[in-house]
């Protein structure tokens, strides 16, 4: 039969095909003869260049040149070898039969050579004689007769991208065309879910029509999944979404998933409703992972794709599978997570009436699990984030309720044990607490069950204590290793005599010891999951989450102890305070007698800057000091009880060393007593207040030493105040009793008052350090001299203050000289006190404070009243001209020590002279004149008292 070719053949490009005209004959009535084919691509380029064509027949055109070229390959092929061949790369021409009719031109105009096939698809040789044109319907009719021929030429003349866009257009016009129908998915691509299609499409799967039509069934696989994934992001879920799809990709009749539990190493049969919640009726089908027994187990263990029919009969696994209805073809795969462990076992199933399983099935499940594989993981992230936030709320909720709470060792105790058993889903906890020095255990709240109600906690009982190493708990404590017990009776470091007593059957046990600073403090011990065993770390979260919790919770305990230590140690305060205030106090004796006299209205000598208040007896340096207050201040905004009160207890507050007692205070109170009272209008009545009253406590409580050796000796006070030891103490001693009851003589001020004068106490007992008195002095006396001091400047009187402070401190200096040598007595010994202590911890004094030097007290007085207090006072007399008299006084007692100081240099010069004649060498020694070696010594000296001084030594 002789055929023409369409020549739509070899097009590449598929879709809609133009509307085709129906066959015609020629109007001869005879057959056409076929035009060759070179005047067929001739005229149909040039049809093609005058337009009248589309591109789609100017690519007909070339491909008819190039068949054209091939042909005539063959026809040279044909004449060296007549045998025939298989019909592999073009079409011979061929007439027609005798006796047929001629056939209509091709519709779009383009006629083919005649083509000329046996019946066994072997090509005959060319047959020069007329034939009879061939339509489009006679091509199809002989492809439809000769599909090997179709497959062989296809293979070999097709493009693969060609054949993919024709198969992709190919599914659009079947999704199409099902959508015109109104049926429910395309016909040709696999649905994307079994539940969700509701005709299903029996189709032959292989990997070439994989390949090319199930790309809008991925795509929307792909969205379901997401959808899935946001709704319920949970493994199991997506897991049975994605079998699902799966299963319908590889047009199989069912599946089975199987869930790996890692916890027991077994498998779990998992099975979802319609709305997506798991099927929990009756209790889950699992087996243990392992070859032996089931198919799935076999899959999970050798973890091997398995191809199978009839699996019953199958050696390897002789049980078969667990739901074997409908089960004669078996495709099995495991599903393995990101991190390499094993997720599911999925097995998929097709009847006995169905096909076998082939590899292109293999490829098309391995394609799904690569972008299911993607979801698994992001669920896995998911949920772990989530997990993660629950956790961290719950460990926030967790230190709120701890710390906030924070009243009793047993109230947290019983908190920390709620949240454990909320945290792990245990059915009884328990808190034991390591006692390091007996090494026991020990717990006065145990064993407290799930029907803990914070509400009503249960009540303390008697406390148990056993020994470290003893028991689940006691062994924990000695390892500092978790213990989780899945069998407790399995164990035999189990006791069970508790349950024995009890009644109470314990199943399994989580043992976590609770540390700070690398010590256990303690050990929870939680029994009884509900619903399980306690899961270890890397499989749930259980052993993870409590050993987070744990670190908190020793937190919380560690805090517990140290508030339950600082609640006794404040307790402890009160107690002390108490006994001060008791003994610190002034008797009722003391303050009734001296509130039953009456102030005097004048005592004589007392505002002189020479008094002497070493004659005078304790009570009688109270009354002077009550006085000189009344006599500055009156009576009308303090009361005489509460001020007689407050003197006493001062002078009470005083300790009994050698200088630095009521006698000093005193004498600086009456010094600046004797400056306001000369000068009144120099300073304001509120800093007339704080000057007075922080001259009477400028020293309070002082021990006798400097600031120096409190450092040094790293004293308790030198912890709390690094900077003017003395000094801060002074004033807080001063606040603290103000505080007492009965003794604030500030009562009757009115708040910003009290501020300004508390403070401005404070800045005045500051003061008094020598340290703090250099550099007051630097800023004062360059004012002075710039003539820039202003009165109204609140700094600026600051300033003054600190130097009168300073002025008033060292009175001693300016005293008559009896009292000054009296007074240089009782300072040296405080000296050599301090000097004593520091020897007896190995440090070597200064010489002013070593007793076995007391030659150099004269010399050492010459620096102290040249380098100190002279400076002093001359810049106090500059801006309060009235305190002449403690400039004269100071003047007149260095003119004495050097005098001193130059009759004990003669003497000791004699001395080594004499020294010298017994041991006379003939050499003698060339020394400098005497005033100038007497200047050089004085500036050895000052330098001294300077050092020393710097560091709170006030004298």
């Amino acid at each position: 039969m002789g055929l023409v070719c369409s020549g739509k053949c070899g097009q590449d490009a598929v879709g809609p095909e133009p509307d085709a005209q129906p066959p015609r004959r020629p109007a001869s009535g005879k057959g056409t003869k076929v035009t060759p084919l070179d005047d067929e691509a001739k005229g149909l380029a040039e049809s093609t260049g005058r337009g009248a064509r589309s591109d789609r027949e100017a690519r007909d055109a070339e491909e008819l040149q190039q068949a054209q070229q091939e042909y005539r390959k063959e026809e040279a092929s044909d004449s060296e070898d007549t045998q025939p061949l298989m019909p592999t790369k073009t079409l011979l021409v061929q007439e027609a039969a005798a006796g047929e009719e001629p056939l209509a031109p091709h519709a779009h105009g383009v006629s083919a050579p005649n083509l000329a096939f046996n019946s066994r698809n072997k090509m005959n040789h060319l047959d020069h004689s007329p034939s009879q044109e061939v339509t489009g319907d006679m091509v199809g009719q002989f492809l439809k007769a000769h599909p090997e021929f179709l497959e062989s030429w296809l293979m070999e003349q097709v493009e693969l991208e060609t054949l993919e866009r024709w198969m992709i257009r190919r599914t659009q016009r079947a999704k199409q065309k099902s959508l015109e129908n109104g049926t429910n998915g395309p016909p040709v691509a696999p649905a994307v879910c079994l539940k969700r299609s509701t005709s299903k499409i029996i189709r032959k799967t292989s990997l070439s029509r994989w390949k090319f039509c199930v790309h809008a069934d991925k795509r929307k696989m792909l969205q379901e999944l997401t959808s899935s994934l946001h709704a319920r992001p949970n493994k199991a879920h997506v897991l049975w979404e994605l079998a699902h799809c799966i299963s319908s990709a590889v047009n199989a009749d069912g599946f089975n998933l199987y869930l790996v539990d890692h916890v027991t190493s077994t498998l779990q049969h998992y099975v979802e409703t319609k709305d997506g919640t798991e099927v929990t009726g009756g209790d889950r089908w699992a087996c243990d992972v392992g070859p032996g027994t089931w198919m799935c187990a076999w899959i999970a263990h050798s973890r091997q794709t398995l191809r199978v029919t009839s699996p019953s009969h199958d050696p390897r696994f002789p049980r078969g599978s667990p739901f074997p209805e409908g089960l004669h073809h078996a495709l099995g795969m495991v599903v393995v997570q990101s991190d390499g462990h094993l997720a599911a076992v999925l097995e998929m199933y097709r009847r006995e009436s169905g096909e076998c399983f082939h590899e292109e099935d293999e490829e098309i499940v391995n394609s799904y699990l690569v972008w299911g594989g993607i979801a698994l993981h992001y669920a896995e992230l998911y949920h772990s984030m989530v997990k993660q936030r629950k956790l961290n709320d719950f460990i926030l909720s967790v230190v709120k309720s701890i710390f906030q709470d924070m009243v009793s060792m047993d109230t947290l105790i019983m908190k920390v044990m709620n949240f454990a058993q909320k945290l792990v889903n245990a059915d009884r906890a328990s808190l034991f607490l390591v006692d390091a020095k007996n090494r026991q255990l020990y717990a006065r709240i145990f064993d407290m069950g799930s029907e803990f109600d914070e509400d009503n906690p249960p009540q303390a009982s008697k406390e148990i204590r056993f020994a470290i190493g003893k028991g689940i708990a006691g062994i924990v404590a000695q390892t500092g290793q978790v213990l989780n017990i899945p069998d407790a009776y399995a164990d035999p470091r189990f006791n069970r005599t508790v349950d024995q007593l009890t009644g109470y059957v314990t199943k399994s046990i989580l043992c976590m010891p609770i540390f700070i600073r690398g010590n256990v403090i303690g050990v929870m011990q939680m029994v009884n999951k509900h619903g399980g065993i306690f899961s270890k770390v890397g499989d749930e979260e259980d052993e993870e989450s409590f050993e987070m919790f744990a670190v908190y919770c020793g937190l919380a305990l560690h805090h517990a102890k140290l508030y339950d230590k600082i609640r006794r140690s404040e307790q402890k305060y009160k107690v002390a305070l108490e006994m001060m205030s008791y003994h610190s106090c002034c008797g009722e004796e003391e303050l009734s007698k001296l509130s039953k006299e009456e102030v005097p209205n004048h005592m004589v000598g007392v505002d002189d800057y020479y008094f002497c208040p070493l004659n005078l007896e304790d009570m009688e340096k109270v009354r002077h000091a009550i006085y000189m207050f009344v006599d500055l201040f009156g009576l009308t905004r303090f009361e005489k009880d509460c001020l007689i009160r407050f003197t006493l207890t001062v002078k009470k507050n005083y300790r009994r060393v050698p200088y630095h007692n009521w006698t000093h205070g005193f004498s600086v109170a009456n010094s600046m007593y004797t400056i306001i009272k000369h000068s009144p209008k120099t300073f304001r009545p509120l800093e007339c207040l704080a000057l007075f009253i922080g001259s009477l406590c400028h020293d309070l409580d002082h021990r006798g030493k400097n600031n120096k050796f409190m450092l040094e000796t790293e004293s308790p006070l030198a912890a709390i105040y690094t900077t003017s030891t003395l000094e801060h103490h002074h004033f807080n001693q001063t606040v603290t009793i103000l505080q007492q009851e009965g003794h604030n003589i500030f009562g009757k001020l009115t708040s910003n008052e009290y501020k300004q004068v508390l403070g401005n106490i404070k800045h005045c007992i500051l003061a008094t350090d020598l340290a703090m008195f250099f550099p007051n002095k630097a800023k004062l006396a360059k004012l002075v001299e710039e003539n820039q001091f202003d009165w109204e400047n609140p700094e600026h009187r600051l300033l003054i203050e600190a130097i009168a402070m300073t002025a008033c401190d060292l009175c001693a200096s300016a005293k008559p000289w009896d009292v000054q040598v009296e007074t240089v007595k009782v300072i040296f010994e405080e000296f050599y006190e301090q000097g004593d202590a520091e020897k007896a911890v190995g440090k070597s004094p200064i010489p002013m404070m070593d007793r076995t030097k007391t030659d150099e007290q004269a010399s050492s007085q010459v620096g102290f009243l040249s380098g100190i207090c002279i400076p002093c006072y001359e810049l106090l007399h500059k801006l309060i001209p009235n305190t002449e008299p403690l400039l004269a006084g100071c003047k007149s007692n260095l003119e004495t020590w050097k005098s001193i100081a130059s009759e004990k240099k003669a003497k000791a010069r004699e001395e080594e002279e004499e020294e010298g004649e017994e041991t006379d060498t003939g050499i003698e020694e060339v020394n400098g004149d005497e005033d100038e070696e007497g200047e050089e010594t004085v500036e050895e000296i000052d330098d001294d008292c300077i050092d020393s001084r710097d560091n709170g030594d006030d004298k």
